[in-house]
C-alpha cells in the first residue's frame, strides 16, 4: 500500500514529523520531488534534526530511504546530510537512489544566486539552492541524469562541452561572471559518480516489486499545494509539483497504488518567501506567534529566515486539500495556540465588495482581504494529552470548526514536536 504525506499550504506544515511518525509502520519512504531548498524538522529519540533531501523516515533501522527520479539531487549536500545524522549515532540508513534522478550541479547554485542578484527587489525569494536552474535544465533537456555518470566517457565529455557553451553565453553577456570550464565540470561529475555508485538502482522496478510483495510505502512531499507551479500562487512557487498526484511520476509507480493522501495543515498559517498571503499578520501579533510557534520558533529549516505568520486560512486550506486529493488531514502545532484569549480564523476572501470561499488565481488573490471569524481560546497547555475527548472544549470546537470549513476529515492532531505528541481521531 502507498500513502502520500503532502502539504496543504505554503510548506512548513509539519510533514517531517508526520512522516517520521508514520514510518514506524512503513517499509520504504520515498522523496519524490524537490531538492535541498526546503527542510523538514524532526524531533525524536535521537534529538532534533533538520532534513533537506533525506526522507523523514530515515531514523528507523527497518526502513529503506529512496530518492526518486523526481528529486533535484545535490549529491554532496545529500551525503553530508547522511554523515550529519550518522555522526549523531543514527544507524547508517539503507539508501537507494534512482538511476533516473537528475543532479543539481554547482553551476545551478551559482545561476540561482546570480539571477536573484540581477532581479534585486523583484526577486522570488529563492533559497539559492539551484532548484529553478536545475528544473529549467531538466526540461530543456540539458540536465545530467545519474545514469549518465556510467555512460561512455566520450559521450559525457561531449555533452559537458555543449552545456558549458550554452551556459557561458549567459555568464558572459547577462551576468558578467566567470565562465565555466568543461574539464572542471567533468571532474565534478566523476566525483559524484564515486559518491553515488553504491546506492544507484532502478527505483521504479524496486518499488514495483516491493508493492507486489505487500510492502508499505510512504511518499514524502516537499512544500505544499500553494507552492505548486500549476496550482499554486504562480510565479511565487517552487519548480516541481508539490502534489500527491506527482508522487506517482516522481517515484515511478502506478497512480492507482496511492490509496491514502495525508495532507498536513498547521493550526495557523506560516510561509517563507514572497507571494500572496491573505491571512498574514504583522507587528507584535506576528512576532508573538512566530516566537511561540513550531518547535522552537517559526524560522525556515533551510534558510533560518523568519517565517511570515498568519491565522488559519480556511479558503487556502480547503483548496490545498482538494487539489491534493486528501483522504486524511493531519492538523499540526495546535498546542501553540494555547496562549490566546481569542483565535481569529480566515473564513472567506473579500474582493470588490463580494465574499468568496473559493481560492482564486494569483492576480485575483493579490486583491483579496481576509474575512475573519473569531473563536474563543482554551488558555491552557494541551501537550501530553493523548485522547481527543480529553482536549479542552474550546480546543475541540476549534478543530471541528476548521474541519467543517475545509470539508475534509481531521484524523490526526499534533500537540507537540515529539514523535509521540499525536492524537488520533476518528
Amino acid at each position: 500500500m502507498v500513502k502520500a504525506v503532502v502539504g496543504a499550504n505554503w510548506g512548513d506544515e509539519g510533514k517531517g514529523k508526520i512522516t517520521d511518525m508514520l514510518a514506524e509502520k512503513a517499509d520504504i519512504i520515498v522523496r519524490f520531488q524537490g531538492g535541498a531548498n526546503a527542510g523538514h524538522t524532526i524531533v525524536n529519540d535521537y534529538g532534533k534534526f533538520a532534513l533537506h533531501t533525506l526522507p523523514s523516515g530515515v531514523f528507523y533501522d527497518h526502513t529503506t530511504s529512496v530518492i526518486g527520479n523526481g528529486v533535484a539531487l545535490n549529491i554532496p549536500v545529500f551525503f553530508n546530510e547522511v554523515k550529519s545524522i550518522v555522526d549523531r549515532n543514527v544507524p547508517m540508513p539503507k539508501i537507494k537512489i534512482s538511476d533516473r534522478a537528475q543532479m543539481v550541479m554547482s553551476y545551478h547554485v551559482l545561476f540561482d544566486q546570480y539571477e536573484e542578484e540581477r532581479l534585486g527587489g523583484k526577486s522570488f525569494g529563492s533559497t539559492k539552492s539551484g532548484i529553478a536552474p536545475f528544473y529549467s535544465d531538466k526540461y530543456a533537456k540539458i540536465g545530467f541524469q545519474v545514469s549518465e555518470l556510467f555512460a561512455d566517457e566520450d559521450d559525457l565529455r561531449d555533452k559537458v562541452e555543449r552545456v558549458c557553451e550554452t551556459k557561458n553565453v549567459l555568464l558572459e553577456h547577462l551576468y558578467h561572471k566567470p565562465l565555466l570550464e568543461p574539464e572542471k565540470i567533468y571532474e565534478e561529475l566523476m566525483s559524484y559518480k564515486e559518491m553515488v555508485e553504491p546506492y544507484v538502482c532502478d527505483v521504479s522496478l524496486f518499488l514495483w516489486n516491493a508493492l507486489r510483495e505487500g510492502k508499505e510505502v510512504l511518499l514524502e512531499g516537499q512544500l505544499g499545494s500553494l507552492k505548486d507551479p500549476d496550482h499554486g500562487i504562480y510565479p511565487m512557487v517552487t519548480s516541481s509539483s508539490t502534489l500527491a498526484a506527482y508522487g506517482a511520476i516522481g517515484a515511478g509507480i502506478p497512480p492507482y497504488e496511492i490509496k491514502q493522501v495525508i495532507t498536513v495543515c498547521k493550526a495557523y498559517s506560516s510561509a517563507v518567501g514572497a507571494g500572496a498571503f491573505v491571512s498574514e499578520i504583522f507587528g507584535e501579533e506576528a512576532d508573538e506567534l512566530r516566537r511561540r510557534g513550531g518547535d522552537g520558533g517559526e524560522y525556515g529549516a533551510t534558510t533560518g529566515r523568519p517565517r511570515r505568520m498568519g491565522w488559519f486560512d480556511c479558503v487556502a486550506s480547503k483548496y490545498g486539500c482538494r487539489i491534493q486529493g486528501t483522504t486524511d488531514v493531519a492538523f499540526t502545532v495546535l498546542d501553540v495556540l494555547g496562549y490566546l484569549d481569542e483565535i481569529p480564523v480566515c473564513v472567506g476572501y473579500e474582493k470588490d465588495g463580494t465574499v468568496t470561499t473559493e481560492f482564486p488565481t494569483t492576480c485575483e488573490l493579490e486583491k483579496a482581504k481576509p474575512v475573519l471569524e473569531v473563536l474563543p481560546g482554551w488558555k491552557c497547555d494541551i501537550r501530553g494529552i493523548k485522547k481527543y475527548e480529553d482536549l479542552p472544549e474550546n480546543c475541540k470546537k476549534y478543530v471541528e470548526f476548521v474541519e467543517e470549513k475545509i470539508g475534509f476529515p481531521i484524523t490526526m492532531i499534533s500537540n507537540g514536536p515529539g514523535r509521540q505528541d499525536i492524537i488520533y481521531r476518528k
